[in-house]
């Protein structure tokens, strides 16, 4: 089946399927055999070295997991996709497939406290150089790519700042230097943003997220052409950060509804983050969809939509943070995000978790911001959740 000229709605719904139904099903099954059969010793070898299409070992591919993988790689517009255990997983597996001791990897400060340690604590010991540059200062960034480096690693949108890099501008930058130049499209999914369009090399995703959308699952994946997720893949499959098939199965299910889910969250977060702004205890507002986003129009010109994810900061800090959050009926008080629920929390419990308050604080996160994963919910009601927390509190802000 063909998808070209086909809308992103319908590919959700039915890219990579159809190969994997079997006996009339309607729904890819979940195949957990970890070995498969060959009676024919030529067959066998032929798979086993990548001749022939076919499976043999759970660690190298999973029929269910394969059709997750094509789902993805059709949404995304890439040639080839591989998948992980987790999202960490596909990043640091991606990283270490490319670098080796004396490269150089430049990137932003903004990243996902996970991705900030790997740059931080780990490339180091291995003698890799390091570079991270102001997010959004685009002429700092092309000036540390042009010296020279092997790979250039974005995310846009940040977590959980939601800053915007301009990916075309920046690939032009890292493909001029002959850096391969790779995006973490976690926040933007495959619905608002597709950066493979925009001249990016490969595409990671934490699958548990958006993807998935009922966190019910983990997972991660990389997009992008044959060549080089064949690279990936060979690196994962020797070290065995592999995707469970259930966890395939829970994300393929959750995928078909991606478009819909995605529509609304968007939604959710522009209505919110309007809101915010009219509210006194709050302090600063960050969600691309605004006007008057610093990165605005950079937003508008490579997402469809601006996202499900905001964040704001609030006066008084950690104690209001304290105060505010158990006061919402309709959120989750943890640690994710992408999910059909509204989900909140702080920083310095979520994405930045592994960092230091001072680390935190060079990065340009408040101990005060509160990221906001806005759910499917009526926006109303989400609105009116946070109205009557604000009002709640008042009496007690610190400030």
């Amino acid at each position: 089946m063909t998808f070209e000229n086909i809308k992103t709605g319908t590919k959700a719904v039915w890219a990579g399927e159809k190969e994997y139904l079997v006996h009339g099903a309607t729904q890819v099954p979940v195949v957990l055999s970890v070995a498969y059969n060959y009676d024919d010793m030529d067959e066998w070898y032929d798979v086993a070295i990548g001749k022939k299409k076919g499976h043999i070992y759970g660690r190298n591919t999973n029929p269910t997991v394969q059709s997750f993988e094509d789902k993805l790689k059709i949404l995304e517009g890439a040639e080839a996709a591989t998948s992980f255990s987790t999202g960490m997983a596909a990043i640091s597996n991606t990283l270490s497939t490319f670098l080796l001791p004396g490269d150089r990897i430049v990137s932003i400060k903004d990243t996902y406290g996970g991705t900030n340690k790997i740059f931080t604590e780990f490339l180091p010991r291995q003698q890799i150089d390091v570079v991270l540059c102001e997010t959004g200062n685009h002429e700092q960034i092309e000036a540390e790519v042009a010296k020279g480096c092997k790979i250039l690693y974005l995310e846009t949108p940040t977590n959980p700042t939601v800053k915007i890099t301009d990916i075309e501008r920046m690939a032009k930058a890292g493909h001029d230097a002959g850096a391969l130049v790779i995006v973490d499209n976690t926040f933007g999914t495959p619905i608002n943003q597709n950066p493979i369009s925009l001249g990016v090399d490969l595409v990671i995703h934490s699958a548990t997220k958006y993807l998935g959308g009922h966190a019910d699952a983990l997972g991660g994946v990389v997009c992008g052409s044959q060549e080089l997720v064949e690279q990936v893949y060979h690196y994962r499959e020797i070290n065995g950060a592999t995707m469970d098939p259930m966890a395939a199965y829970l994300t393929l299910r959750g995928m078909k509804t991606l478009h819909l889910r995605v529509r609304q969250q968007c939604s959710n977060a522009k209505a919110l983050a309007e809101f915010l702004q009219t509210q006194d205890m709050v302090e600063a507002v960050y969600y691309p969809g605004l006007e008057t986003h610093p990165n605005h129009d950079i937003a508008k010109k490579q997402m469809k939509d601006f996202g499900g994810m905001l964040s704001f900061a609030v006066k008084g800090g950690v104690d209001t943070v304290r105060d505010l959050l158990p006061k919402l009926q309709f959120a989750h008080r943890a640690a994710n995000l992408g999910a059909v629920e509204t989900t909140v929390g702080p920083a310095r419990t979520t994405s930045h978790v592994e960092c230091t308050p001072e680390e935190r604080a060079a990065m340009g996160i408040p101990e005060g911001l509160i990221r906001v994963s806005c759910g499917i919910e009526d926006s109303e009601d989400i609105i009116a959740d946070f109205e009557q927390a604000f009002k709640l509190i008042k009496s007690t802000l610190h400030v």
